[in-house]
């Protein structure tokens, strides 16, 4: 960071200190009777997460509405404080996750996916901590598929009660896989040389700057067989087929939402309106109070970010493309479509 942005983020601060002072002290001379603490109205603007009622109702039987959306990647958290991109966040997804197993008012959950995908990794965390939910709190969770759930996000879902997708929502694509470039041929024709020195035959294994042997090919093949065998488990186990069974429809082709309920992938159409009157109906929570997790929030996070923002800008396409790069820039098993 250069010394005009170190400038500016210290003109945001002090900015920041002088307006939370000022909203303290005019909140408590607001008040009346002395309920709010320095220390409760700090917490009062500092809250990252906090919750939006979607329908009025019974505060002590609640169902929690969640979103995926985007590719499910875990790329850091940093970035949000300086008005990172907008989209899917890894952990903010897991800490709403670990909020709803600590709440005793959720009594289901309404999961909207619209996914193409992502991480092995980060889709088992989030399909663990789902199947952690539902054994310890016995939670209900209804899943709601929006323009495409494929891979990765159908991976996240196959523990859900019930499933519904419109019938021309994009889905399936159970498999698994990794990608990378072999630029040898183009470096030998401008003239560039790749000077490579490792500790073992194998530790520069899919690298960019030569072919890929037999034998490093073999290698690759049998972890990408492993991850698919898990999917396989996962997708047999969720929705009660046989891994046979799932084997035959899982080559990796996308299907629609039609395709999808003739192969037991779904369980109905529907949207998320559909999924969420089902729900209310199955677990008799019909008087519900309807809510899901804000985390832009009003908080002092929120707002550093927004004034960092205006000050110093967003980061250019140039900037959000070099970080996409620098993700892929060593290969990874990835449950994902159209990579």
């Amino acid at each position: 960071m250069n010394a005009k942005r170190w400038i500016a983020l210290g003109i945001v601060v002090a900015l920041l200190v002088v307006s939370g002072i000022t909203k303290i002290t005019s909140t408590l001379l607001a008040s009346d009777e002395e309920t709010m603490s320095l220390t409760d109205s700090l917490m009062a603007i500092d809250s990252d997460v906090t919750e939006m009622v979607l329908e009025d109702g019974d505060v002590n039987n609640r169902i929690a509405v969640l979103t995926i959306n985007g590719a499910i990647q875990d790329t850091g958290s940093s970035d949000s404080l300086l008005g990172g991109s907008e989209g899917y966040n890894h952990t903010d997804f897991m800490d709403q996750l670990e909020m709803i197993r600590e709440d005793d008012t959720v009594a289901g959950v309404l999961l909207n996916v619209n996914s193409p995908g992502g991480g092995v990794v980060e889709s088992a965390q989030i399909r663990d901590k789902i199947l952690q939910i539902k054994k310890e709190k016995k939670l209900p969770v209804y899943v709601s598929f929006g323009s495409m759930a494929a891979s990765g996000g159908y991976y996240v879902s196959a523990p859900a009660d019930k499933i519904f997708a419109s019938p021309e929502t994009l889905t399936g694509s159970i498999g698994v896989i990794m990608q990378g470039y072999d630029f040898s041929e183009l470096m030998k024709k401008v003239g560039i040389s790749d000077n490579t020195i490792k500790s073992g035959e194998f530790k520069d294994i899919m690298s960019s700057t030569r072919p890929m042997t037999a034998e490093e090919k073999a290698i690759m093949q049998s972890m990408i067989d492993d991850s698919y065998g898990q999917f396989v488990k996962v997708v047999a186990q969720g929705r009660h087929m046989t891994e046979a069974e799932v084997r035959k429809i899982a080559d990796g082709r996308i299907y629609d939402g039609r395709q999808a309920k003739a192969n037991g992938l779904i369980d109905a159409f529907g949207y998320e309106e559909n999924a969420l009157d089902a729900l209310k109906k199955d677990k008799k929570l019909k008087d519900a109070e309807v809510f899901e997790y804000d985390t832009s929030g009003g908080g002092l996070a929120s707002l550093f970010s927004s004034s960092v923002s205006q000050v110093i800008g967003k980061k250019s396409e140039a900037e959000q493309a070099m970080q996409l790069m620098n993700m892929m820039g060593a290969p990874r098993l990835m449950y994902m479509y159209g990579k």
